[in-house]
């Protein structure tokens, strides 16, 4: 009987024959990364001409000085330090803190009139004339600026 050649097929199949894979083509990363830097620019651009549509859109923030109009009275003294001052209006019950606290901020509020009139107070004392912290703290000042009379209402 007579063999006939074997198929390519089977001679590469053979166990001692070495074996090379198909090639594969390389994975490439470019598309990927393009799709990746034109959607960073297409966010970038959206941004920019939303940024710029709102500028010209909202007028120019006021600066500080075009926002004060008529500073507090009190406010114009600036740091005022003071070497006498009137004594505590202490009424028949005791101050909400301790002494030293009342006392502190009071000098705090006799001294900084600059700070303390722009400070906003929040306990209904506005109804009662008040336009700022430094109300809660002194009735009344002298022409140099100096304190004459505390607001008890600074106790509570």
């Amino acid at each position: 009987m007579h063999m006939g050649r074997k198929s390519s097929a089977k001679a590469q199949s053979r166990p001692g024959s070495p074996t090379t894979p198909p090639s594969e083509p390389g994975r490439s990363f470019t598309p990927l990364l393009g799709v990746a830097i034109a959607a960073l620019v297409i966010v970038g651009v959206f941004v920019y001409a939303r940024t710029a549509q709102q500028n010209q859109a909202a007028p120019s923030a006021p600066t500080l000085s075009q926002t004060i109009v008529d500073p507090p009275a009190a406010a114009v003294l600036g740091p005022h330090p003071q070497a006498n001052l009137p004594p505590l209006p202490f009424d028949p019950s005791p101050p909400a803190r301790p002494m030293e606290i009342v006392r502190a901020a009071y000098t705090f509020a006799a001294e900084h009139p600059e700070v303390l009139s722009y400070v906003p107070c929040y306990c209904g004392c506005e109804r009662s004339g008040h336009r700022g912290n430094e109300d809660c703290f002194v009735t009344a000042r002298d022409a140099n600026g100096d304190v004459t009379q505390w607001e008890p209402h600074g106790m509570t």
